[in-house]
C-alpha cells in the first residue's frame, strides 16, 4: 500500500560529509604565481575613481577641508595615484604586502597634502567655514571681494 509518488528517492550521491575525490591537479605542484605588485591598470583606475569620489563628495574629510570640483579632483586623483605608484615602485624590489603598504600610505599622505593646500587658499577658506582671518594673507584681495570684505571687518 505504499504510494510510489510519495516515496523519497534514495540518494544517488554520498552525503556531503564525505571527502570529495582528489583531482590530478592536487598531485602536481602549481606553476601559477600570484603577485600583488604591481597592481593592474584596472586596479589603478579603481583607486583613481575612489580618490575622485573622496575628494569631490561630502565626507569627514570635506567637512574639515572642503571638497574639490570634479575637474580638480580628477586631476588631483591622477597625480596622487601616479606619484604614489612611482614612490612605491622605487621604494622596494619586494613583491609583498610591504610595497602595497607604501603605496597606500603615499596615497593617503598626498591626498591630505592636496586638501590641506586647497583649504589654505583664501577662497576655499571662506567656503569651508574658516574665518578669513585664519587664512593666510593674500596679495590678491582686490580680486576676491569676499576675502576683502572679511579682512576689512577684522
Amino acid at each position: 500500500m505504499s504510494d510510489p509518488e510519495n516515496t523519497p528517492a534514495a540518494p544517488s550521491e554520498p552525503p556531503s560529509s564525505a571527502e570529495p575525490p582528489k583531482s590530478n591537479h592536487d598531485q602536481h605542484p602549481s606553476t601559477t604565481s600570484f603577485s600583488i605588485w604591481p597592481p593592474t591598470q584596472r586596479t589603478r583606475d579603481a583607486v583613481i575613481n575612489r580618490l575622485i569620489q573622496t575628494l569631490s563628495s561630502p565626507s569627514v574629510l570635506s567637512k574639515r577641508y572642503g571638497t574639490l570640483s570634479s575637474d580638480e579632483s580628477a586631476a588631483a586623483a591622477r597625480q596622487i595615484e601616479d606619484e604614489a605608484f612611482t614612490t612605491a615602485s622605487a621604494a622596494s624590489e619586494e613583491d609583498g604586502i610591504e610595497i602595497l603598504q607604501v603605496y597606500s600610505k603615499e596615497i593617503s599622505k598626498r591626498m591630505l597634502d592636496i586638501v590641506k593646500a586647497k583649504a589654505n587658499t583664501p577662497s576655499s577658506a571662506v567656503d569651508n567655514g574658516v574665518a578669513a582671518s585664519e587664512a593666510p594673507p593674500s596679495s590678491s584681495t582686490d580680486e576676491d571681494p569676499i576675502t576683502a570684505a572679511a579682512e576689512s571687518d577684522a
